[in-house]
């Protein structure tokens, strides 16, 4: 059974009926920008009369439209409420047993919300027993993998740095694999559903397509937020997601295109499409474990957007990186607040503490882990040499 598509379609059609009620029907008429006034308009004309006068009658008929439109209104707002009601009970009907490998700042952050919908086991190297009690959830030292994985774990989340994330999984390796071939004799054809949170997607996307087993489903995703932007409420915040393989079918990231016939379906790496109602019943287990996880952000009000780590990785490399490369340069010129700052100087500070404030780790894997992020650099040095440059001919000019 899956979670996210049939509400969203239905908003989407609640929302569309809506707008057409709001609009009289009229939701896609233009209007001509060169009328001037009522007696401009033609018999057959596309143009909404604005300028013509408005009787008693009128008035108390656009009156009792609004009060109906508003009954109306309130009528679907009463459906999305139930849809949501129902959908959240379906989800908590079947919680997923999910594991956090990494229990630092950010496996802390996720783990606080995961443990709303289900059962959560998280493993680091420090001892966080106390921290994860007050939390909820069972910690279990990373030095004992095979006793976090005797769990029974639906989802692995990987919430490691990325300069650790391949060594991470590479020592999980044998564990995991062990998981496995134990499901496999208890006659379970599938491991758990792997999945990562870093900030490079193609680099992530890569190791667990080689690293893991081909039972391990996988998911890619990059929160686009952390514990100080996300503190509050994770509404409206982006989270980026390609699902990478499903049943050990390589899925084309590339390919956002989810629907054939009204029926999702999706296109794997040689180009065959496949439906998710295919007969595979490890295929459709497989489908609704991983739309149940990605219900839980949708649920905490995320923005959902599917993306090719490819893409993310491209758009990336223009926004995250340049925005972390900036901030460490002028932070490297020890900028600090002066008695005359403007409001600009002032986002540049803030702009050198929130970039400084992560870890070096995490720049460095931003350039080290993102092809895109040399041309990046590139650019910037060229487009700082331009302005310079600039600068010196004008001096030249002034000087003559």
């Amino acid at each position: 059974m899956r979670f996210r598509s049939a509400p969203f379609y239905l908003v989407l059609a609640l929302s569309f009926q809506l707008l057409l009620l709001t609009s009289g029907g009229n939701a896609f008429v233009t209007t001509k920008p060169n009328m001037k006034n009522a007696s401009d308009c033609k018999v057959g004309d596309d143009t909404e009369l604005a300028m013509a006068p408005i009787s008693e009658d009128d008035d108390l008929v656009a009156a009792g439209k609004l009060k109906e439109l508003k009954k109306k209104e309130a009528e679907l707002s009463r459906m999305l409420a139930a849809v949501r009601r129902e959908k959240l009970s379906t989800l908590r009907s079947r919680p997923l047993t999910i594991g956090v490998v990494g229990f630092g700042r950010f496996g802390q952050f996720i783990a606080r919300s995961f443990q709303k919908y289900g059962r959560v086991v998280v493993t680091s190297r420090s001892d966080y027993t106390e921290i994860a009690t007050g939390m909820g959830v069972k910690y279990v030292p990373l030095a004992d993998p095979a006793e976090f994985f005797a769990e029974g774990l639906d989802v692995v989340v990987l919430a490691v740095s990325i300069v650790s994330f391949e060594p991470t999984l590479k020592n999980l390796l044998p564990y995991i694999e062990a998981d496995v071939k134990k499901k496999a004799e208890n006659g379970i054809a599938r491991g758990p559903l792997f999945v990562d949170v870093l900030s490079v997607k193609e680099h992530a996307r890569q190791i667990m397509i080689d690293s893991l087993p081909a039972e391990c489903d996988i998911l890619c995703t990059h929160p686009m937020f952390g514990p100080d932007s996300g503190k509050d409420s994770w509404k409206g915040l982006n989270f980026v997601y390609e699902k990478t393989r499903i049943d050990q079918v390589l899925l084309d990231g590339s390919d956002l295109d989810t629907t054939i016939h009204g029926q999702e379906r999706f296109t794997d790496a040689e180009g065959n499409q496949h439906s998710v109602h295919e007969d595979s019943e490890s295929h459709v287990e497989g489908m609704d474990r991983m739309e149940r996880f990605l219900s839980i952000w949708e649920e905490e009000g995320c923005r959902m957007v599917p993306m090719s780590c490819k893409d993310h990785d491209a758009y990336a490399a223009n926004s995250q990186f340049i925005t972390h490369l900036m901030g460490r340069i002028l932070g490297a010129q020890g900028l600090s607040p002066t008695p005359i700052d403007t409001k600009g100087f002032e986002n540049v500070l803030n702009l050198v503490g929130t970039t400084t404030a992560d870890s070096f780790d995490l720049f460095y894997g931003l350039y080290k882990y993102n092809n895109n992020a040399i041309e990046t650099i590139a650019k910037l040095q060229a487009a700082m040499d331009n302005v310079v440059s600039n600068l010196r001919e004008m001096d030249k000019d002034d000087t003559k």
